[in-house]
């Protein structure tokens, strides 16, 4: 054997002795953690139907079996005899009741020292069909135009997604109270709405996948609005128009924040006016009055307008998130409430706001700001609006017990 050869065969016996020392160092000395992944389940998740997933591991020395079980039951054991692996299972729900379940997959080690990992996940069972049955506004059901229609339904288990279909558009629903299984949802009538009956449709689905619908009509009726003339002095106008941003920034900013509003409802119970009604005549102009004006022409004016003492104090009619905090040329001093699902308040013509910040929560009765005649305003009153989805509907309808 010449040279080369004789150093090739060295270094071979070397490699062989490294690799057998290695795996000897391993098999007597490892004690780090081996390791366990689980795919295809997911922490908290409702499943319908068998769950096929995979469980990978490694270690540094070998991995000697995976040993499967449910609700502590052993379910399988697989021999693995490999450093790292990827082993499929099936988990049938046949035998499994309705509810919560615990799934366990443990690795366990070969070595001198044996090592084990496991990983649980808590996952839901639900084998039930959905089922839905109205509760409110179910049957015959009548709105006024310019009014909220409220509907509510009960289901048989909390829903992944819930949504309304009227007049072409969807509108979400969502739990009435957190223990509770009656879902509801709030669709504005606008006050133009042709009066007639519509197809209604609630489409529900559970966490699994499973369907369920509800069909009624509902019929729009019409409104006797009034009318009225208003006129604005121009030097009042142009003043306005120098000291607040034009009403166009304003709508820009409500679609704005209205695609951030909370899917969470934040009211409880019934709205307060904001200022104290002692006297109908203090509403010196009711929701879908249609107005003259020389700016605008003929135009519904969708909210109300009331007043009090100059300057007094305006407050939140229900509880909600400061949204918007600014000065409108139209509107003047302007606070926005944010609800949650899109419901918002507005009051317009402050005379100063309160010691309010964007973005922080503010409870039921609580200051906004005083009353006052900034913006378009002849005299001293708040406007007050309530938009759902950015649509203007009656803001006294919400404040009644049965509503």
């Amino acid at each position: 054997m010449n040279s080369f050869g004789k150093v090739a065969s060295l270094i071979g016996v070397i490699l062989i002795v490294s690799a057998g020392g290695w795996k000897f160092n391993n098999y007597m000395y490892t004690t780090s953690t081996p390791t366990c992944q689980l795919s295809g389940i997911e922490p908290g998740g409702t499943y319908g139907q068998a769950i096929v997933g995979k469980v990978r591991g490694q270690d540094d020395y070998k991995v000697a079996r995976l040993i499967l079980s449910i609700d502590g039951e052993p379910l399988s054991t697989f021999k693995i005899g490999k450093s790292s692996f990827e082993h499929p299972f099936s988990l049938s729900l046949e035998n499994l009741s309705q509810g919560k379940h615990i799934f366990t997959a443990e690795v366990e080690t070969g070595g001198h020292i044996t090592r084990k990992v496991c990983q649980k996940v808590e996952f839901y069972v639900d084998k039930n069909p959905v089922q839905l049955a109205f509760v409110k506004n179910g049957v015959d059901a009548k709105v006024y135009q310019g009014k909220t229609f409220h509907l509510q339904f009960q289901a048989n288990k909390e829903l992944k997604s819930a949504v309304v279909k009227l007049f072409s558009k969807e509108y979400p629903c969502f739990l009435e109270s957190n223990r509770s299984l009656v879902y509801e949802c709030y669709i504005p009538i606008e006050c133009e709405e042709v009066p007639h009956e519509y197809a209604l449709t609630v489409e529900a689905m559970d966490r699994v996948g499973n369907k369920a619908s509800l069909e009624t009509t509902v019929r729009v009726l019409s409104f006797p609005f009034r009318k009225q003339s208003l006129t604005i002095p121009a030097d009042k106008i142009k003043a306005e128009d120098e000291k607040g941003l034009s009403e166009k920034d304003l709508e820009t900013d409500i679609e704005a924040l209205l695609k951030k509003s909370p899917r969470q409802k934040l009211w409880h119970g019934p709205f307060i006016t904001p200022i104290e009604i002692k006297d109908q005549k203090q509403i010196t102009t009711d929701y879908g009055v249609i107005r003259t004006t020389q700016q605008r022409g003929v135009c519904q004016h969708k909210a109300l307008d009331m007043y009090t003492t100059p300057k007094s104090v305006i407050w939140a009619p229900q509880d909600g998130i400061i949204a918007l905090k600014n000065r409108f040329a139209h509107s003047g001093n302007t606070v926005i409430i944010d609800h949650g699902w899109g419901v918002f308040t507005l009051l317009f013509h402050l005379d100063t706001f309160a010691p309010l910040e964007v973005g922080e929560m503010i409870k039921k009765g609580k200051p906004v700001g005083t009353l006052g005649k900034t913006g378009y305003a002849t005299g001293y009153h708040v406007h007050w609006e309530m938009r759902i989805g950015n649509v203007a509907v009656d803001p006294l309808e919400w404040t009644k017990s049965h509503f």
